[in-house]
């Protein structure tokens, strides 16, 4: 599976959490940052940011150009929209890529990430090997990008690198 699977990362990336307030949609966050903010669960850039939909009225907000202050310049864009908070710090990110990076991560995660069911623009809030994880399928058919918690990232990276070591041996 070794040329199957490009694992990069973990990447730390400018992350924010965006809260609509009532009566707010996606239609109106998005339209103040320039893409159309997902309405369920799914995945939406531009060159300047991604917004993951993790709940109802709720998106990850990435970018890996920031500027300086970029989670308060993003809640000074969204004005009264709503709540910005800054999750740098919380999260890293890593891509796996490669025709078998489905099935790498399929061995602990309880959705069916089969490209005919979670296709390009397809996230969801899930677990993998017991560990929370936000994931989203990136624009390449066979590539995929994980967030984790911080704190659990090693236990993370072990799963990663036992499920690649058990798949050379197979």
């Amino acid at each position: 599976m070794d040329k199957g699977v490009i694992i990069s990362g973990p990447r730390s990336l400018s992350i924010a959490t965006i809260m609509a307030r009532r009566e707010v949609d996606g239609e109106m966050i998005g339209a103040v940052l320039d893409l159309p903010a997902p309405s369920g669960p799914g995945r939406a850039a531009n060159e300047s940011i991604a917004l993951i939909a993790t709940g109802p009225g709720v998106w990850l907000a990435l970018t890996d150009q920031p500027g300086e202050n970029w989670p308060q310049t993003l809640e000074e864009r969204l004005g009264d929209l709503a709540a910005v908070s800054d999750q740098s710090g919380a999260y890293l990110v890593w891509r796996i890529a490669g025709p078998d990076a489905g099935d790498l991560l399929q061995r602990g995660a309880p959705i069916d990430l089969h490209r005919g069911v979670f296709g390009p623009g397809a996230a969801a809030t899930t677990m993998i090997a017991h560990i929370g994880v936000i994931l989203w399928r990136v624009e390449d058919p066979e590539g995929f990008e994980v967030a984790v918690f911080r704190s659990y990232a090693r236990d993370f990276e072990h799963w990663l690198q036992t499920q690649v070591r058990a798949a050379d041996m197979a």
